[in-house]
């Protein structure tokens, strides 16, 4: 077969690239890549484009941050003399309502005395002895006796603002539980009536904190505590021993603060208030029966059996 001739060869067909080829072949669109280009030629001019925009956009950032600071400020000023007000009006009235509570407990116990007296009156010797006796070794009654005193303070402030003492050791103040173990160690060694700051301490007193402050029987104290104790000669080398002396005594040492007992004559413990009654209520008196009904435990002049009193003498009032 022979080759065909020049004028007959078919002409050579030029395909078009499909978008495929165009593709893969010019990934980049050109917009880019005159953008590239115009950076590549003038660098100084894009960077300082940049520049000028990182400036504006954190010069308005600052701006608008330190507005929000002075409006907060301005407000927080503009209040600053209504909490100042409330605190103030807070504090007057707290006074002159310990004012107000240390003058009704002065009468209440003025009043107590005087009902004491007019019971004493009322009753034989023998029975007011024993009420009063029952009255002191629960607290509510008034004591005098001799016995010791411990003295418990918090470390001394120094003028810089600095506490004498080791602060790893333990807070340089006395807390609740001090307070706690002193009372308690005292009970144990034969006290027979204890107060704190002279607030009397009974069978169901508490002593707590209330953040800083320290309350016995919710009322506050402040250093220096005076745990004072009514016993026999003995208590003060009985407490001695015991292991609260022995622990504040070496708390006294690590921190600065201040612990000491001693033997104190003639002491006058006043007496607690009076307890709000919890368990005891008091008795219903009996109806009257019917006359001639002959029930049984019906109260009449002269009777002397179970039913002729509704409580016992000398029973909880």
């Amino acid at each position: 077969m022979s080759a065909p001739e020049d004028g007959s060869k078919r002409p050579v067909r030029l395909f078009t690239p499909d978008f495929l080829t165009e593709l893969f072949q010019n990934p980049l669109d050109p917009g880019y890549a005159d953008a590239a280009a115009r950076r590549r030629r003038d660098p100084a001019s894009t960077a300082g484009w940049r520049g000028a925009s990182a400036r504006a956009v954190a010069v308005v950032v600052v701006a608008a941050v330190g507005f929000l600071f002075a409006v907060a400020y301005r407000e927080t000023m503009a209040d600053e003399p209504s909490r100042s007000q409330a605190r103030a009006a807070l504090i007057t009235q707290i006074k002159q309502r310990e004012a107000e509570t240390d003058a009704m407990t002065a009468r209440a116990a003025r009043l107590r005395e005087e009902v004491g007296r007019q019971r004493d009156a009322a009753l034989s010797g023998s029975q007011a002895a024993r009420l009063r006796n029952l009255e002191a070794g629960t607290g509510l009654g008034r004591v005098r006796g001799d016995g010791v005193v411990v003295r418990l303070a918090d470390a001394a402030v120094q003028d810089d603002g600095a506490v004498n003492g080791d602060s790893a050791a333990g807070p340089p103040r006395v807390i609740y539980s001090d307070l706690q173990k002193v009372a308690n160690d005292l009970w144990a060694s034969g006290a027979e009536a204890i107060a704190i700051n002279g607030q009397r301490l009974t069978a169901t007193s508490t002593i707590r904190s209330a953040g800083a402050a320290i309350l016995v029987d919710f009322r506050p104290v402040t250093s220096p505590y005076e745990v004072s104790a009514i016993g026999p000669r003995s208590l003060r080398d009985r407490f001695d021993d015991s292991r609260s002396a022995y622990l504040m005594r070496r708390v006294a040492r690590d921190t600065g603060l201040s612990f000491e007992v001693r033997r104190a004559g003639d002491l006058t413990l006043p007496a607690a208030p009076e307890p709000r009654l919890r368990y005891a209520r008091p008795s219903v008196s009996p109806s009257p029966s019917p006359a001639g009904s002959g029930a049984v435990g019906s109260s009449g002049a002269g009777s002397s059996g179970p039913g002729s009193s509704s409580r016992p003498s000398g029973g909880v009032r």
